[in-house]
């Protein structure tokens, strides 16, 4: 049952299990696989809802009983941090407090663990793992050997599945070189009750870690995650405006689908937008006009940080961002669009591209390249030249 006066739509987090959007195939396989003690390779481009597809196939395998296990190997500055990490996240699923240091100390043994256990005021508390003595390179790599054991001891001791997700997966290339995949991939492949995914953003990092040169070549499935249709997209946005007590003019949904480039995260903003946009005038009928006035607000509200962005490019990048915005169906490089929107030889072209895939601006989908942001899109549209 719908709570009307609550937003239905969710962004800037993990979504919901009531707010998640088809995706039934893929969670199916996801949970699946894990089951299965499958090490998989989950491949998707920010925004398509790859975390919270990953949070609902924890959720189903804790009720089936395993122990599950998140990180986020983008949040850590070095190789040391992480492993601190992850050995935390192991230890907070075994036990807390005098139990799980005692566990810790016993299975590692490459270097003295501190851990320390810090009780809640209202809640369960926290872990706080660390290795002081490690300072070495030999040190952090005797001690990644024993980390990445861990999920394997732990499933051993427990008598239960494990499942770990490391999320922004990719990442990993940041620490000490490829000698991380190796030790990983010499772990897990003899964890037989141990799932895993491997999840990363960034689809051609991801893909050269699974190329047949590195250590992860053929080490389990791998799940491509697409688009979600439009026309489920369309009707979700139609039916939980409707289900909160508010009736949406004919062709909202699809016009939300379509300015967000049908992009999950982008889609839930604008609709979210859209609907408090409703609410604050006291209406219970969302029109069109209602979602060109909450995105009016949201390019109002990022004026300031598309600025600091677009003053960063190159006036070259500048030039190939607007083509990108402007032209729906690719051909940067023909001699026509170049004239154009005069952006220089195919060399200039290409080397601007190339620049803004770096900076996470646009993002190659298929033979044609999208700006990851759909509000920077219509920023660049509508206020530049």
């Amino acid at each position: 049952m719908f709570d009307v006066t609550q937003n239905p739509f969710v962004y800037g987090e993990v979504v919901p299990a009531a707010a998640f959007v088809d995706r039934v195939a893929e969670l199916e396989r996801l949970v699946g696989d894990l089951a299965a003690a499958q090490k998989v390779f989950l491949i998707s481009p920010r925004r398509y809802g790859k975390s919270s597809l990953i949070r609902r196939a924890l959720a189903v395998m804790t009720r089936r009983g395993a122990l599950t296990v998140e990180v986020t190997v983008s949040s850590f500055s070095s190789y040391v941090a992480f492993l601190e990490g992850y050995a935390r996240a192991l230890v907070a699923a075994e036990a807390t407090g005098g139990r799980a240091r005692t566990w810790l100390r016993e299975v590692i043994g490459s270097a003295r663990a501190e851990v320390r256990y810090a009780p809640g005021e209202s809640g369960p508390g926290a872990v706080f793992v660390s290795f002081p003595g490690v300072r070495s390179d030999r040190d952090i790599s005797r001690l990644a050997v024993d980390v990445f054991a861990l999920p394997g001891r732990l499933a051993e001791a427990r008598r239960r599945k494990v499942v770990v997700a490391l999320d922004e997966f990719q990442a990993i290339g940041g620490f000490n070189g490829g000698s991380v995949e190796h030790a990983m991939r010499a772990a897990v492949q003899h964890q037989r009750d141990v799932g895993y995914v491997f999840a990363g953003s960034e689809p051609s990092l991801m893909e050269r870690m699974l190329g047949p040169k590195r250590p992860f070549y053929k080490a389990g499935p791998v799940m491509r995650l697409e688009k979600i249709p439009a026309d489920e997209f369309v009707a979700f946005i139609d039916a939980r405006f409707a289900r909160s007590g508010m009736r949406p003019e004919p062709g909202l949904g699809a016009a939300i689908v379509e300015l967000a480039g049908n992009l999950p995260y982008d889609v839930q903003r604008l609709a979210h937008e859209t609907w408090d946009e409703v609410r604050g005038r006291g209406r219970r009928r969302a029109a069109l006009d209602d979602l060109h006035q909450a995105l009016k607000r949201l390019l109002t509200e990022q004026q300031m940080m598309f600025e600091a962005v677009w003053q960063r490019l190159t006036l070259a990048q500048r030039a190939v961002l607007r083509a990108v915005v402007l032209e729906d169906d690719g051909g940067l490089l023909s001699a026509d669009v170049r004239t154009r929107h005069r952006l220089g030889g195919p060399s200039t072209v290409q080397a601007a591209l190339a620049a803004l895939v770096r900076g996470d601006l646009i993002a190659r989908d298929a033979d044609r390249y999208t700006v990851v942001d759909s509000l920077l899109r219509e920023w660049v549209a509508r206020r530049t030249f």
